[in-house]
């Protein structure tokens, strides 16, 4: 499985926002983009007004970033994405959000996607009984994510158990912190999905 094994730090910097890569350490004063907030690079000092191809391919950048995803299967969601009915885009979103890695992130089980794939991989996670260990894997309405049994006992997810309970979560999911267990409600709408992306820019981009 294919995957960017570089300084995701570096990723941040060049997008000009914060993605949210490292989990805990993005919201300290350790956060590289915090202290430099430039692009990376020999120029990364002055940034350059953008033409409308570089502002789509910026953005289109940043969603597959942020959800962590390379661009040829990136490029497979969105040929997807257009053969359903609705809103491109938003499509796009959506199959994201239903990503196992990301619904496994969502309920708050990990700080990180990165962290949530690494979990999935170790095949930590059931998903209506049955132990998975792709976290592409789309999980759908009425679904149900739960840990391991075995996985129960480590370290981890007892030390996980309180801030599970606390831990904000979107409304199309739900959790049970002491079962160790959730489900998906619904297929999520625009408005329960990242509201900082702007996937018009990125059916624009494979538009053109």
């Amino acid at each position: 499985m294919a995957k960017y094994n570089g300084p995701v730090c570096r990723l941040c910097r060049r997008e000009g926002m914060k993605l949210f890569l490292k989990g805990t350490r993005c919201y300290t004063k350790k956060c590289s983009f915090e202290r430099r907030p430039t692009p990376p690079g020999q120029h990364g000092v002055r940034r350059r007004k953008m033409s409308d191809f570089g502002t789509q391919l910026r953005e289109k950048q940043k969603i597959r970033r942020v959800y962590q995803v390379m661009e040829r299967q990136f490029r497979r969601y969105f040929d997807v994405a257009e053969t359903r009915p609705g809103v491109t885009g938003e499509n796009l979103l959506r199959l994201l959000e239903t990503r196992l890695d990301n619904v496994v992130f969502r309920m708050g089980y990990t700080a990180s996607r990165r962290q949530a794939r690494q979990l999935v991989n170790h095949g930590h996670f059931t998903v209506n009984g049955r132990v998975v260990t792709v976290p592409s894997i789309q999980v759908r309405e009425a679904d149900r994510i739960e840990v391991r049994e075995s996985s129960r006992k480590s370290e981890y997810f007892k030390n996980i158990k309180e801030s599970l309970r606390g831990a904000q979560r979107p409304d199309w999911l739900t959790v049970d912190a002491d079962k160790f267990s959730g489900s998906i409600l619904s297929q999520p709408r625009r408005d329960q999905m990242p509201l900082e992306l702007n996937e018009q820019l990125v059916v624009e981009y494979y538009s053109r």
